[in-house]
């Protein structure tokens, strides 16, 4: 079978791709009964900028970044020759004892260009994992360690997160995320959280700005904090959109008030920016848009440019000091069997060197202003409740007759009749419940947002024409 996706006969015969696929492989957050015949499976053998290629040479345009993890297009060539490259040289190193230019220099590079915040000592250092739960695992460790390591305050075992957060699928991340589709059915296992209400701005009282919404939130977390003090390690959040929790936003004046709350308790701040890092939301890293810092900062998805798994934790010097000591017991002992794999981390730089010759902040600046112009006409629709963006992030909101208060009956499933009519129509528009979205990779045309604003709008009337 060797050497067989290079058969032209294969290639172009999606159906024999489907019938292999449903006899070996269990996808993943899907229920597997619903294929084939509820959603259609799409047999991708090539990618090529923003699209996806099927078995038989049918274009789809990836509006999602293929799970939020592209930046710069499918098989951009400079990244793939930088891992090409790599590969002829060191493919793999274990990291506990060795090291190799590649993870150096990433490092070095990720700390020069992460969120500082005037008068605060910035983060220093980066620990590797390999995926973004992974990276969530890391941050959420490190935070209880320092303390259980300091040994003067034992009782600050809990964390905080927000209500509708999201931080992954091991268990420690999913213990700080509230969605309960994932959580429910583990809640035995997972450790113990506190939840703060979350500052998005969808859930704001009529007339509320974003604003004094993400105001009311932080004096919430402010009580909160306050009836477990001395409890909490640390507080973990997706900075400015709650991406899985349906791309709700919030303002940045809720970072702001959250890095002032930390500081007076004594709590570490986690920036879960793995979806929102990287241009996402019209800065290199969210966290930027409030001009604080946190204490640490997770980063995955789109930081190898989407082609290889990474994640990074950078961490500040103070919270480095406290794991060294004489006794190995105090040391970080956790660990991935690819940590800073050379070859993700050649991905990684040739992403953040796209980032300088392209200048591509600015290019996602004026891409975001035009995508705004299209989200607004199909804001319009009588279906969509809301229509609200945050850099290269657009969310459709959609609903029984436009009004907040009146969601579709989860039966209908109006995001996935929309979904089966955009792929239909050549866009994959992975629907979050009810929920349409765009995260396009940063190479989409005009043409191709043209595409994707069109198909959204007929599919979000072909997904509500059953009321």
């Amino acid at each position: 079978m060797t050497g067989q996706i290079h058969d032209a006969a294969i290639l172009a015969d999606g159906n024999d791709w489907r019938t292999r696929d449903l006899a070996a492989v269990w996808h993943p957050c899907t229920q597997m009964r619903e294929h084939p015949d509820i959603q259609p499976m799409l047999p991708i053998v090539r990618g090529e900028g923003a699209w996806l290629i099927e078995a038989g040479g049918r274009k789809i345009l990836d509006s999602g970044s293929s799970w939020w993890t592209n930046l710069h297009g499918h098989a951009e060539p400079r990244i793939a020759e930088a891992i090409a490259t790599q590969a002829r040289t060191l493919e793999q190193v274990i990291l506990a004892g060795c090291t190799h230019p590649a993870a150096v220099e990433l490092a070095e590079r990720l700390l020069a260009v992460a969120p500082r915040e005037p008068g605060r000592p910035p983060l220093t250092k980066v620990f590797f994992a390999d995926n973004g739960s992974a990276g969530v695992e890391v941050a959420l460790k490190m935070a209880f360690q320092w303390f259980q390591n300091r040994g003067d305050e034992p009782r600050r075992t809990k964390f905080v997160a927000l209500q509708n957060g999201y931080h992954g699928e091991t268990l420690g991340a999913l213990a700080v995320g509230d969605i309960p589709l994932y959580r429910r059915v583990y809640a035995p296992l997972l450790c113990e959280a506190v939840f703060a209400p979350s500052p998005d701005a969808y859930t704001a009282r009529a007339g509320q700005s974003a604003a004094g919404h993400a105001e009311d939130a932080a004096d919430a977390l402010a009580h909160l904090l306050d009836a477990h003090a001395g409890e909490i390690c640390a507080l973990i959040l997706e900075p400015l959109v709650q991406c899985a929790g349906g791309m709700r936003m919030h303002d940045p004046v809720y970072l702001k008030r959250v890095r002032e709350l930390c500081d007076v308790h004594g709590v570490f701040l986690i920036a879960d920016e793995i979806a929102v890092g990287f241009g996402r939301t019209g800065t290199l890293f969210a966290f930027e848009q409030a001009g604080v810092q946190p204490d640490l900062l997770c980063l995955s998805k789109g930081l190898t440019g989407g082609f290889l798994p990474l994640s990074t934790v950078l961490a500040t010097q103070a919270l480095y000091d406290g794991f060294l000591d004489a006794s190995r017991e105090r040391a970080f002992l956790h660990s991935h069997s690819y940590t800073g794999n050379p070859l993700a981390c050649a991905a990684a730089l040739a992403s953040l060197d796209i980032f300088g010759t392209d200048d591509v902040l600015a290019r996602n600046r004026d891409t975001a202003a035009k995508m705004a112009t299209l989200a607004a006409q199909i804001g319009t629709h009588r279906h969509v409740a809301d229509t609200r963006q945050t850099g290269m992030i657009v969310a459709f909101e959609l609903t029984r007759d436009g009004g907040k208060a009146t969601p579709f009956d989860p039966a209908l499933r109006v995001g996935l009749r929309a979904y089966r009519h955009a792929v239909e129509r050549g866009v994959l528009l992975r629907p979050l419940g009810d929920i349409l979205y765009w995260m396009p990779p940063y190479c989409i045309n005009d043409a191709q947002l043209q595409l994707l604003a069109d198909v959204t709008a007929e599919a979000i009337e072909a997904g509500t024409a059953c009321v």
